[in-house]
């Protein structure tokens, strides 16, 4: 199994975190891992891109040029890797800010309001953690359990005061999928 994914959106809506807690959670789950992120020289705002690839055997390349999943989180990255997306490939919007009428016939599109749903939990910059929990359920690159397990390693000591909030976060966002029907995996 190789699963090459893009996450991509504005600088600030915490696409490289998604990427690199990914790519991270997937490593300590004794997946083979590659993790390519790409950014302006704008901090917030500009915009950010990163490769995950995922696999049960050595990665030969961490470029993802057609990629099987495509996480958008705003609308020009929608516009911009649709297109790159394998047929038959699963595209993760952020509905709050992509419209998804657009989309191509042949791909699956799973529209989370994360930012919404982040607002809700009382933190927008949790937004990229419902989205990682949408993605989780709705593909076979990690395990949700193991996600969770391992949050409190992946976020460091730094930043253990957010486990609640993230935990909180990824559980909304694996729920959603679930209610929308996107299940890979049972439970």
């Amino acid at each position: 199994m190789l699963v090459k994914t893009v996450i991509s959106g504005s600088g600030g809506q915490g696409v490289l975190s998604l990427g690199a807690t990914l790519a991270t959670a997937a490593m300590l789950e004794g997946k083979h891992v590659t993790y390519l992120p790409s950014y302006g020289v704008e901090v917030r705002g500009g915009t950010a891109n990163c490769a995950v690839c995922v696999s049960d055997e050595e990665i030969a390349s961490p470029v993802a040029s057609d990629p099987d999943v495509v996480v958008a989180m705003n609308q020009p990255s929608f516009v911009r890797f649709q297109g790159a997306l394998q047929s038959g490939g699963l595209l993760c919007a952020n509905s709050t800010l992509v419209h998804t009428e657009t989309a191509r016939g042949d791909i699956e599109v799973l529209a989370v309001p994360m930012s919404e749903l982040a607002s809700g939990l009382g933190s927008i910059k949790v937004a990229n953690m419902i989205m990682l929990g949408a993605l989780i359920r709705a593909s076979d690159l990690i395990s949700y359990d193991a996600m969770v397990g391992n949050l409190v390693e992946i976020l460091g000591k730094g930043r253990a005061k957010l486990l609640d909030l993230n935990q909180r976060a990824l559980a909304l966002g694996y729920e959603y999928a679930k209610g929308q029907d996107y299940a890979k995996d049972q439970g």
